[in-house]
Protein backbone atom coordinates (compact mmCIF):
# COMPACT_ATOMS: atom_id res chain seq x y z
CA UNK A 1 0.00 0.00 0.00
CA UNK A 2 1.45 3.48 -0.83
CA UNK A 3 2.12 6.07 2.25
CA UNK A 4 0.69 9.53 2.37
CA UNK A 5 1.91 11.55 -0.42
CA UNK A 6 2.91 7.96 -2.87
CA UNK A 7 0.55 7.03 -5.47
CA UNK A 8 -0.30 3.81 -6.35
CA UNK A 9 -1.56 4.38 -9.25
CA UNK A 10 1.10 5.19 -12.18
CA UNK A 11 0.02 5.76 -15.72
CA UNK A 12 1.72 5.02 -18.76
CA UNK A 13 -0.15 7.17 -20.83
CA UNK A 14 -1.50 10.54 -21.01
CA UNK A 15 -5.19 10.16 -18.53
CA UNK A 16 -7.99 11.76 -19.57
CA UNK A 17 -10.37 13.00 -16.82
CA UNK A 18 -14.21 13.91 -17.97
CA UNK A 19 -15.99 16.06 -15.45
CA UNK A 20 -19.64 17.49 -15.74
CA UNK A 21 -20.12 21.78 -15.55
CA UNK A 22 -23.52 23.17 -15.88
CA UNK A 23 -24.06 24.59 -19.48
CA UNK A 24 -24.28 28.28 -17.44
CA UNK A 25 -20.95 28.23 -16.24
CA UNK A 26 -19.39 26.77 -20.02
CA UNK A 27 -21.28 29.15 -21.07
CA UNK A 28 -19.63 31.97 -18.94
CA UNK A 29 -16.44 30.82 -19.78
CA UNK A 30 -16.83 30.76 -23.59
CA UNK A 31 -18.41 33.98 -23.78
CA UNK A 32 -15.09 35.66 -21.97
CA UNK A 33 -13.51 33.94 -24.49
CA UNK A 34 -12.21 30.62 -23.09
CA UNK A 35 -12.18 27.23 -23.56
CA UNK A 36 -13.84 25.53 -20.94
CA UNK A 37 -11.83 22.15 -21.36
CA UNK A 38 -8.34 24.45 -21.05
CA UNK A 39 -10.10 26.55 -18.37
CA UNK A 40 -10.63 23.38 -16.73
CA UNK A 41 -6.73 22.25 -16.94
CA UNK A 42 -5.06 25.48 -16.20
CA UNK A 43 -7.23 25.32 -13.18
CA UNK A 44 -5.79 21.73 -11.58
CA UNK A 45 -2.25 22.39 -13.22
CA UNK A 46 -2.46 25.67 -10.86
CA UNK A 47 -3.73 24.08 -7.86
CA UNK A 48 -1.81 20.90 -7.96
CA UNK A 49 1.49 23.11 -8.27
CA UNK A 50 0.23 25.85 -5.62
CA UNK A 51 -0.35 22.66 -3.43
CA UNK A 52 3.82 21.31 -4.49
CA UNK A 53 1.91 18.14 -6.03
CA UNK A 54 3.06 18.92 -9.39
CA UNK A 55 6.65 20.69 -10.19
CA UNK A 56 7.15 22.79 -12.45
CA UNK A 57 8.34 20.37 -15.48
CA UNK A 58 5.20 18.28 -14.36
CA UNK A 59 3.45 21.77 -14.98
CA UNK A 60 5.11 22.42 -18.76
CA UNK A 61 4.03 19.31 -19.90
CA UNK A 62 1.18 18.99 -19.08
CA UNK A 63 0.02 22.40 -20.14
CA UNK A 64 1.86 21.86 -23.42
CA UNK A 65 4.33 24.83 -23.04
CA UNK A 66 7.70 24.42 -24.48
CA UNK A 67 9.65 26.40 -22.17
CA UNK A 68 10.53 26.82 -18.53
CA UNK A 69 9.76 30.71 -19.71
CA UNK A 70 6.38 30.35 -20.42
CA UNK A 71 5.49 28.00 -17.38
CA UNK A 72 6.84 31.16 -15.58
CA UNK A 73 4.71 33.86 -17.32
CA UNK A 74 1.78 31.99 -16.78
CA UNK A 75 2.28 31.46 -13.16
CA UNK A 76 3.46 35.18 -12.97
CA UNK A 77 -0.29 36.22 -14.75
CA UNK A 78 -2.24 33.71 -12.33
CA UNK A 79 -0.87 35.64 -9.35
CA UNK A 80 1.26 32.15 -8.34
CA UNK A 81 4.95 32.23 -7.16
CA UNK A 82 7.81 30.12 -8.03
CA UNK A 83 8.60 27.38 -5.78
CA UNK A 84 12.33 28.31 -4.83
CA UNK A 85 13.77 27.77 -0.99
CA UNK A 86 17.25 27.90 0.35
CA UNK A 87 18.07 24.74 -1.36
CA UNK A 88 17.55 26.11 -4.89
CA UNK A 89 19.38 29.13 -3.83
CA UNK A 90 22.67 26.81 -2.47
CA UNK A 91 22.36 25.07 -5.93
CA UNK A 92 22.17 28.18 -8.06
CA UNK A 93 25.23 29.95 -5.99
CA UNK A 94 27.10 26.19 -6.22
CA UNK A 95 26.30 26.35 -10.31
CA UNK A 96 27.37 30.07 -10.37
CA UNK A 97 30.53 29.51 -8.94
CA UNK A 98 31.19 26.74 -11.23
CA UNK A 99 30.50 28.73 -14.27
CA UNK A 100 32.79 31.41 -12.74
CA UNK A 101 35.68 29.18 -12.36
CA UNK A 102 35.62 27.88 -16.58
CA UNK A 103 34.85 31.21 -17.80
CA UNK A 104 38.46 33.08 -18.95
CA UNK A 105 39.85 35.60 -16.93
CA UNK A 106 38.73 39.13 -17.42
CA UNK A 107 41.56 41.56 -18.59
CA UNK A 108 41.83 44.75 -17.24
CA UNK A 109 39.52 47.64 -18.25
CA UNK A 110 40.97 50.64 -20.37
CA UNK A 111 40.20 53.83 -19.06
CA UNK A 112 38.83 56.43 -21.05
Amino acid sequence: MAGLGESALCYPFAMQVIINIPDEAAQQLATAGKDPARAALEALALESYREELLGESALREMLGFATRMQVHAFLKEHGVYLHYDVSDLEKDQSTAQRVRGKLPAHTEKHSA
